[in-house]
């Protein structure tokens, strides 16, 4: 910026001369700074003028809140007494998740919550955590990977379809599924969602739109995966198409990969500076849905969510394409993400971090592991549960005691005597690192109900 900008020059301009200087500095310094001086202070006199007009937008909105109504930080204190809440599978589920979610429940906007039968400790919210708040949103009770979700897509070929097939299949999951940090697909396919015309208007997703635009129909890591299976109905929606019987599908599992990850990285700091807490609570800072970084997280959070959708899409249609095949219905569910919802006749933020939506008729997929069939299930609509059910089988090893104790040829063995093929994958992964799929299902009949099952064959996942 030519001619170095300073807060005597906002003082001069007739800013008031306290927190409002140094959130315009701020703004301009991660945003701005490559732009001429006098530009810059022309802007921010009409802001001064009329702060209300600004409200919202991606670079002056808060500054504009600053002026109007600044956001009050203070150290936030926990309540001494915790928020009601029901755990699902206790004995199935670690001392340490237990306690990080008593630790949220005592943060002063928690309202209610719930742990699945999955659940495992992880930042912030353990994973397998359901916590509804009072008009505040928690990015790490959403997750880095925001909107990581399943998808499902039943082809109305029969099981049959898959035999002598396994070659030809391993080749289009090879060629049609891109995994990890790098991989990109050669032809970049369009989406109506690089459109919107949010991607420009606030600056962290402007910055990150490229990005998005090479990941596209691409997966991520860890325990990510594409699968081609076998999906036995038992139970039919009219609107599927189908009659109870044994199906061809795909199922897949992957978030908003760079796009995701990005905007949980910026607006949790942007909380933390927000809302300070307690060292202990401190992954679990909040964002007043009455602020501006508040509204600006919901609509990245959003953003991110439709996106992970546009990733599954692209997977299904590419590797559709390459089968020559027509998909019949799609399943599919976010299992990070936080909701509006109506908890006991107020609307509340439901953050679930690993766990599935579950409210009465609401479909959703859990999937097990690699080896271990996965759950086509309607929700019951269970208000203990907060209208959630698991994720899926739910870690019983981390990542780094498996590659302490599993060997890449034990993974290899398992995968063998279970009848799979898998193409990547590594011994963090491994089916003797989760829970039993069946014991998980079992703690939650009251939860959801059990339409079919998916049981993979050919797995594909980062190397």
């Amino acid at each position: 910026m030519g001619n170095k900008i300073s807060g005597k020059d906002f003082i001069k301009l007739g800013f008031p001369n306290n927190n409002s200087i140094n959130i315009v500095l701020g703004q301009i310094h991660r945003y701005r700074k490559k732009e001429k001086k006098q530009t810059i202070l022309n802007e921010a006199k009409e802001v001064l003028l009329e702060p209300q007009k600004f409200i919202g937008d991606g670079i002056w909105g808060k500054v504009a809140e600053g002026l109007i109504q600044p956001v009050e930080v203070r150290l936030q204190e926990l309540k001494t007494t915790r928020s009601p809440f029901t755990i699902f599978g206790e004995n199935e589920i670690d001392e340490q998740a237990k306690f990080q979610l008593y630790d949220a429940l005592k943060l002063p906007i928690a309202v209610k919550g719930a742990l699945m039968p999955d659940a495992h400790s992880g930042y912030g919210l353990p994973i397998g955590g359901v916590l509804a708040t009072d008009n505040a949103v928690i990015p790490y009770g959403v997750g880095v990977d925001i909107g990581c979700r399943m998808s499902l897509s039943i082809f109305d070929l029969p099981a049959s379809f898959l035999k002598g097939k396994s070659h030809q299949l391993v080749s289009i999951l090879k060629e049609h599924t891109k995994f990890g940090m790098s991989e990109t697909h050669k032809v970049k396919a369009d989406h109506e969602i690089f459109e919107r015309t949010i991607f420009n208007e606030i600056p962290i997703l402007k910055s990150l739109k490229m990005k998005a635009y090479q990941q596209l129909g691409t997966s991520g890591g860890g325990n990510h995966f594409v699968e081609f299976g076998i999906v036995r109905l038992d139970e039919v929606k009219p609107e599927w198409n189908l009659t109870p019987g044994e199906y061809v599908a795909v199922l897949s599992h992957s978030g908003s990969r760079g796009l995701g990850a990005n905007i949980a990285k910026h607006y949790t700091y942007l909380a933390s500076k927000q809302c300070p807490l307690p060292k202990n609570v401190q992954h679990l800072a909040w964002l007043d849905l009455n602020t501006h970084n508040g509204q600006e997280y919901w609509v990245a959070m959003n953003l991110a969510g439709d996106y992970a959708k546009a990733c599954h899409d692209n997977i299904h249609k590419r590797l559709a394409k390459a089968l020559g095949k027509r998909i019949v219905c799609t399943i599919e569910n976010h299992h990070n993400f936080a909701w509006k919802e109506d908890i006991d006749g107020i609307e509340r933020i439901v953050h679930r971090k690993g766990a599935t939506p579950a409210g009465k008729g609401v479909l959703g997929i859990i999937p097990g592991s690699m080896t271990a069939n996965g759950y086509i299930v309607e929700g019951l609509g269970n208000e203990l549960s907060l209208n959630s059910a698991s994720h899926g089988a739910g870690r019983k090893m981390s990542r780094g005691k498996c590659k302490e104790s599993i060997t890449k040829s034990f993974l290899q063995a398992q995968v063998k005597d279970a009848g799979i093929e898998l193409i990547g994958g590594s011994v963090d992964e491994a089916p003797f690192a989760y829970k039993n799929i069946k014991t998980v299902m079992n703690l939650q009949t009251e939860l959801v109900k059990v339409l079919g099952t998916f049981t993979p064959k050919i797995v594909r996942m980062d190397k």
